[in-house]
């Protein structure tokens, strides 16, 4: 054994699965399969005994899924990266397997080329993504993030969409004209705009304003 050679479990429920990735790393010098296991409790188990540098689990699994087993395995040795593997590309599996430690997140229509790349990444700590997987997180990052204003809020900027001035608000709502300028600070802030005039165009554009 290289010193670049890397020790690596394969964990899926799914005898065929299992015996395919092993077929398709096999012949690959730099990697050594050390344990396979079915499911993620096993998982854990193999982690402790043969203390592989990354781990490829699959996300569904019985008796433990593929997060919570992450969680387990970086708790109990983690030096071990954890690469998942699965047919499952939705935000919410993303994010969960993110948040509990995993280094990287394929789909079985990887490639070797790809899946073997992605294991020597993983193994230096680098965060692996497979494209269609980045291309959502990324999508989602460029998404405008959700505004919410509080009915005072809402109150106020109807003043100034009413074409009222500071005072004229307070007095509609029975609040200082100083509260006015507090609220309407928020309001710029989240908003991100600097203007009342922006204020009321974007508050209607992203629906947080209606006005008959």
């Amino acid at each position: 054994m290289t010193e670049a050679t890397l020790r690596i479990i394969l964990v899926d429920d799914h005898t065929v699965m299992r015996a395919g990735l092993v077929a398709l790393l096999a012949s690959e010098p730099t990697i050594d399969i050390v344990g396979e296991a079915g499911n993620g409790r096993a998982a854990i188990e193999l982690v402790e005994r043969v203390e592989p540098d990354v781990a490829l689990l699959d996300l569904r699994m019985p008796l433990l899924d593929g997060v919570a087993a992450t969680a387990e395995i970086l708790a109990v040795r983690p030096r071990t990266r954890v690469l998942i593997l699965t047919t499952y590309d939705t935000d919410a599996d993303i994010e969960r397997a993110v948040e509990a430690g995993a280094t990287g997140y394929l789909l079985k229509d990887a490639t070797r080329d790809q899946l073997v790349d992605a294991i020597h990444s993983a193994s230096r700590g680098e965060t692996v993504l497979a494209p269609r997987v980045a291309q959502r997180l990324v999508a989602r990052m460029r998404q405008p993030t959700p505004v919410t204003l509080t009915s005072r809020e809402i109150d106020v900027l109807n003043g100034v969409a009413d074409g009222l001035n500071n005072a004229d608000i307070g007095r509609r709502l029975f609040i200082a004209e100083a509260t006015v300028k507090t609220h309407l600070l928020r309001i710029f802030a989240k908003l991100d705009v600097s203007d009342r005039t922006h204020a009321v165009v974007l508050a209607l554009e992203r629906g947080l304003l209606t006005r008959p």
